[in-house]
């Protein structure tokens, strides 16, 4: 099975299908049907199925001319339809990992496409995890499934976990020439699956197990999570000694070894920096065992928003205004610069901080049309310069660079900038940084 399977890949005569045709999802599909692979994505929302099987991406990252290109070509189609899983030689399964509200693992979508992956599974076939979770997902959710069916890992079936890198909005790094771990569940299913993502993949690094390759990915965001809680640690310290952090980073950044560096701001966002190493740490509990670092960062970046609004406060009492019933303007709804990703965005929960506290809120952001909070829907407005002048203060949270951050600092009266988007712009109005 192991030499048909890595046959047909070498041939180009595999059929990979994909489970989930997200941000992470559909740019892999399409990066391996222009390997030359035919690729059959697998997606839940019908709507998703529709345009893409039209040739219309609804990823940012992914032109529609490609996927146009790829569909036309025979190369990539999508379905709701497991059961095309049949004619299949291998999956991709690139599903959400989220948070509940009590911050422990949802593994419900892991689970259901585990449940509905291994019922379409034959012999020949690889099944890869891409979605990060805790170290032991694989082979605790996929091994006893594939058991139960009779299958035996690395002769008839192959189980791998990879570790998706994407990164939305990254012009540089894409799926092509970011290297990609692999870590099989025997030597032969990470032959196979090492093979597979060649097709795609410039460098992949293959690791000793999925519970390798599962920690790799925990690692990495645990390592981002950490140092942008010490930034921002850094920003509240430097507020209370009455020092400019950003004059600080940027001198501190002229190190030429042994120093990274990174950056305050609102609070995190994104699926991957917030949640991730959160899946270690509960994972961790269950060993009687506590992460410390983890969860020191997590304090210090879960409180930046709250920060941020008394920030807004204080510089309005200045100004002898009250917070309830002051017009404040936020820039920048998207979790970072120039995509339209809302998920974990710090300005959600800035936004409804300042709804509880009374505060009449608008935005602005060229990528997010609405925004759906609990009890509220906000659309975004024109930015121009009627709207900067009848804010009492405009809050930057997300530094977009189709911004004009001159006219913002020329029209706006007060501005609390969490991201030192102005520095630099010259105008009259009072800026107050994070």
């Amino acid at each position: 099975m192991q030499k048909q399977l890595l046959e047909r890949i070498e041939n180009k005569t595999a059929v990979l299908g994909v489970v989930g045709l997200g941000y992470v999802g559909l740019p892999l599909a399409v990066e391996f049907a222009r390997g030359g692979l035919r690729v059959v994505g697998i997606e839940v929302d019908p709507r998703k199925v529709e345009m893409l099987n039209r040739g219309e991406s609804y990823v940012p990252d992914v032109p529609s001319a490609a996927v146009a290109d790829l569909v036309r070509r025979g190369l990539l189609a999508a379905t709701t339809d497991y059961a095309e899983l049949r004619r299949a030689d291998a999956v991709s399964i690139c599903v959400p990992t989220p948070l509940r509200k009590t911050r422990d693992p949802d593994m419900s979508y892991v689970v259901s496409a585990a449940d509905r992956v291994t019922e379409f599974c034959h012999p020949g076939f690889l099944i890869v995890l891409e979605s990060t979770t805790y170290p032991g997902t694989t082979e605790e959710i996929f091994e006893p499934k594939l058991r139960e069916r009779g299958f035996t890992l690395g002769q008839d079936v192959f189980l791998a976990f990879s570790p998706e890198r994407i990164d939305p909005g990254n012009a540089k790094f894409g799926v092509r020439n970011t290297p990609k771990v692999v870590g099989g569940a025997t030597a032969a299913c990470t032959e196979v699956a090492v093979a597979l993502y060649r097709l795609a993949v410039d460098t992949v690094v293959p690791v000793s197990s999925p519970r390798a390759a599962e920690m790799v990915k925990l690692l990495e965001n645990t390592f981002r999570a950490i140092n942008i809680g010490l930034a921002n640690e850094m920003a509240l310290m430097c507020d209370k000694l009455g020092v400019d952090v950003w004059e600080v980073i940027e001198a501190a950044a002229t190190k030429p070894y042994g120093f990274m560096k990174f950056t305050p701001g609102p609070g995190i966002g994104g699926h991957c920096i917030p949640v991730d190493p959160l899946y270690l740490s509960w994972k961790l509990k269950s060993l009687n065992y506590t992460a410390r670092f983890i969860e020191l960062a997590d304090a210090i970046n879960s409180h930046m928003p709250e920060h941020v609004v008394t920030l807004v406060a204080d510089a309005l009492n200045e100004e002898g205004k009250a917070l309830r019933g002051a017009r404040v303007l936020i820039l920048g709804a998207a979790y970072k610069p120039d995509i339209d990703d809302l998920r974990e965005s710090p300005a959600l929960d800035v936004m409804v901080e300042l709804l509880e506290r009374r505060a009449e809120v608008r935005y602005h952001d060229p990528y997010v049309p609405e925004v759906r909070l609990d009890g509220a829907v906000l659309r975004s407005e024109a930015l121009t310069a009627a709207a900067l002048q009848a804010a009492d203060c405009v809050l930057v949270i997300t530094h977009h660079s189709v911004f004009d951050w001159g006219m913002v600092r020329k029209h706006a009266r007060l501005i609390v900038d969490t991201r030192n988007a102005l520095k630099g712009t010259h105008g009259s109005a009072r800026v107050v940084k994070l």
